[in-house]
């Protein structure tokens, strides 16, 4: 991925950071990275300056000036659109956090909002929508009379779900997202939301979707409990994560994605009311020529009592 593009608002200073990021292209990450502080000593209140200097410091081997960066970044910038305490705590600078931040998940899909769906399809071999199509028509044949997609993105999921949906609704934090889902045509509202703090006053659903957007989020319980309370009585919850190989219940990796271990996604589960109707280990999709193990799981409401 390309670093998201942001201008100083200083000509001079935008210059000088055109070739920090030549020389950083070339290699020579320390010159890069002394170019790049010549030209936040010019604007020192650029908080997407002083988070690619970061990036560019750890390239360089020095990961405690590239913990400065990032700690400049973040006081500038709370709400976190780079994700600056996320490379904190990938380098062991910062506690572990839950989700990854809002802001950073907003602006970074409104970036890649227009080149999503070639980047993730045709470049990574994205098959989820596919897969949980396929678990979702097994675990539960015939039409579905009303549909969730939660983080539906570009709408590659929506368009598996029409053809089953009676109404067909998609929720995304990025609004470039859903410019995107709205001119497939798939879906019969899209409405700009957070999963984490997701509310809505329709009826039940007989199936809610989450297609590879658990990645952003650590700790599942809070956003399970929500689908729970979304569900019908007989409703499906279909969802995907990043299979965690390791120790633990999930791990933020080096990607800046997290992975979910098997065992922690049946507890979670468990604990809101769910059964496991099916889960499947399987590759996802390919990352730097390296295929992404995942689970693709179909979970139903347990009967009340």
């Amino acid at each position: 991925m390309k670093p998201l593009q942001a201008s100083s608002g200083d000509l001079n200073a935008d210059r000088r950071a055109d070739y920090a990021e030549m020389l950083h292209a070339d290699g020579d990450h320390a010159a890069a990275a002394e170019l790049l502080l010549g030209a936040l000593e010019m604007t020192p209140l650029w908080a997407m300056g002083w988070f690619r200097l970061g990036e560019i410091q750890l390239a360089a081997g020095a990961p405690d000036l590239a913990a400065q960066a990032w700690t400049m970044s973040l006081q500038l910038d709370p709400s976190d659109h780079q994700g600056a305490a996320l490379n904190l705590q990938l380098i062991g600078k910062a506690p572990a956090v839950d989700a990854l931040p809002s802001a950073f998940v907003e602006t970074l899909f409104d970036h890649y909002a227009e080149s999503f769906d070639e980047s993730l399809v045709d470049r990574l071999g994205y098959r989820l929508p596919e897969l949980l199509d396929q678990a979702i028509r097994t675990a539960r044949p015939g039409r579905l009379p009303l549909a969730l997609d939660l983080g539906c993105g570009t709408g590659l999921m929506g368009q598996k779900l029409r053809p089953i949906a009676d109404r067909l609704e998609g929720y995304d934090i990025s609004a470039r997202m859903l410019k995107q889902a709205r001119a497939k045509g798939a879906y019969d509202f899209l409405g700009k939301a957070d999963l984490r703090d997701f509310s809505y006053a329709g009826p039940k659903a007989d199936l809610v979707t989450v297609a590879d957007v658990f990645i952003y989020v650590g700790a599942l319980g809070g956003v399970v409990k929500t689908i729970a309370g979304l569900l019908a009585s007989d409703g499906l919850f279909a969802f995907s994560v990043e299979r965690l190989a390791g120790s633990g219940d999930f791990v933020l990796q080096p990607s800046r994605r997290y992975a979910h271990a098997q065992h922690y996604v049946r507890d979670i589960l468990a604990a809101n009311g769910f059964s496991v109707l099916s889960l499947e280990t399987t590759v996802i999709r390919q990352d730097r020529r390296e295929p992404v193990n995942g689970l693709v799981v179909v979970a139903g409401r347990l009967p009340a009592g």
